[in-house]
């Protein structure tokens, strides 16, 4: 079939639960393990905590963060949907807990492997969280308000806001540990976007070709996929010209693109990435 059945009530939130505390474990895993053993910082409400922890030792991480967002889940409740909301309070509450855990340190002497490792480590399990139903709480609340109103992807919204914390924390810490976090901050928006967008591309294709209208069936009865069929109009030639318009997966790509130059290997063929694809079937619009 090509639409998924819906889980049961108790498998979807068992499901996106474990989602939420394996993403907050290996996120705990680069704070714990990496971050804070070399005196890094991070971006977000995780960065203003380890900020406030490197001034208060005493007060656990995970207590600040939480702390932090509970006037942030105030601005969730007005602007983001309810079962997001509760998935993300949720997950703030385990990702406190998560940083609490008594994680060993990962024994890493190059400060620069310091910051890829934990970059890749805080991206993939960000990513993972907000491949559930909710986020951890903190900043991505705020990404995920952006992306809805202005549809500008997580990852870039949280770069803009931690080159910012930078800036401004750059006054009271070195500047090498400034940098040294900025490569963190770079690698876990790349790793994000990768995680919740990159296995979930849809390509839209364009087809010109004389013989459009097999081309046209094989995307339709082979491939399951819609087709528009645009008419269109040679710029030299002046002749009346059938252009096909389909959005595909990342995976069709590859088949679909040999299946074209079998039919005709005269075809001109465009692919192009998309931000978003919304609709039955194909559509890959996040929940939030």
């Amino acid at each position: 079939m090509f639409f998924k059945k819906p889980l049961p009530l108790v498998i979807e939130i068992l499901w996106n639960l474990v989602l939420i505390v394996i993403g907050s474990v290996l996120c705990a895993v680069a704070i714990n393990g990496i971050l804070i053993p070399n005196r890094f910082l991070a971006g977000g409400f995780t960065g203003l905590a380890l900020l406030l922890h490197y001034v208060v030792p005493s007060v656990p991480v995970g207590m600040i963060y939480f702390l932090l967002n509970v006037p942030n889940f105030i601005l969730g409740w007005v602007h983001v949907g309810r079962r997001f909301f509760f998935y993300s309070l949720a997950g703030m509450v385990i990702f406190s807990i998560s940083l609490m855990l008594p994680l060993p340190e990962l024994k890493i002497d190059d400060l620069i492997l310091c910051a890829l490792t934990a970059g890749i480590l805080t991206g993939i399990g960000s990513g993972i969280i907000l491949r559930s139903l909710g986020s951890a709480g903190g900043l991505d609340i705020l990404a995920v308000i952006v992306y809805k109103k202005l549809s500008i992807r997580i990852g870039a919204t949280s770069l803009a806001f931690n080159a910012i914390l930078l800036l401004a924390a750059a006054i009271r810490i070195p500047l090498d540990i400034v940098l040294y976090t900025l490569i963190y901050i770079y690698v876990t928006a790349y790793m994000v976007n990768l995680v919740v967008t990159g296995f979930n591309q849809r390509k839209a294709v364009m087809i010109i070709s004389q013989k459009w209208r097999a081309i046209s069936d094989e995307i339709m009865g082979r491939m399951n996929r819609g087709v528009t069929v645009v008419q269109g109009e040679g710029g030299y030639s002046r002749q009346p010209v059938k252009i096909l318009y389909a959005v595909i997966t990342f995976s069709e790509l590859s088949r679909f693109k040999n299946r074209v130059r079998q039919i005709d290997p005269e075809a001109f063929v465009v692919v192009t990435e998309t931000l978003e694809v919304m609709g039955k079937g194909i559509g890959n619009q996040p929940h939030w």
